[in-house]
Formats: structure tokens, C-alpha cells, sequence
């Protein structure tokens, strides 16, 4: 084995594995013809069939502002999450020049 094999072993291993793991699932989805509705749906479904339809007991003060659309609400959500990992990229570098600077 060459240099560049040995140091790289788990990253062709792990790329491997990713690779066998991908070709399965397609090999499984193509094969079966069965849509996954989640596992929120398949839990609502038999507990309002065991227990009946549920009841809204809390009702919000605020009323729900609802998106005109799924892509309005995939780019807001979009947004919200830069935000946040700006956010979270700022403290952690904050810390990391703290950590520098006290050295």
C-alpha cells in the first residue's frame, strides 16, 4: 500500500460504506411500492383509533400566522437558520479569540 492509502484508509472505508448503504436504499425503493407516510401520521392514526379524535382544550392568544405557501415558509425557515448559525459562529469565534488572545 502507498502512503496516501494508508493515511486515508477510514475516509475510502467510510465513503465505501456510504456508497453500499446508498445502493440498498434504492435497490429497496425501487423494488417495494410503498410510500412512508412518517412516523407522526402512523402514531396520530392509532391513537385517535384507539382513544377517538383528539380535542383542542388550549387555544392560543395569538393567533397563528400561517405562510401563503410551502415556499414562503421553506425560505423563511431558511433564513431563521442562517441567523442562527451566524449567531452560533459568532460566539464560537468570539471564544476562540478570547482563547488566542489570553496566550
Amino acid at each position: 500500500m502507498t502512503k496516501l492509502t494508508r493515511s486515508f484508509r477510514l475516509e475510502i472505508l467510510a465513503i465505501v460504506a456510504i456508497a453500499v448503504f446508498g445502493m440498498i436504499f434504492l435497490y429497496t425503493s425501487s423494488v417495494s411500492h410503498t410510500e412512508f407516510a412518517g412516523t407522526d401520521s402512523i402514531a396520530a392514526g392509532k391513537i385517535s383509533s384507539s382513544s377517538g379524535p383528539s380535542q383542542e382544550e388550549i387555544k392560543p392568544l395569538i393567533p397563528q400566522w400561517v405562510p401563503p405557501s410551502t415556499e414562503i415558509e421553506s425560505t423563511l425557515f431558511g433564513i431563521q437558520a442562517a441567523i442562527g448559525g451566524m449567531f452560533i459562529g459568532g460566539v464560537f469565534g468570539y471564544w476562540i479569540g478570547q482563547k488566542k488572545s489570553s496566550i
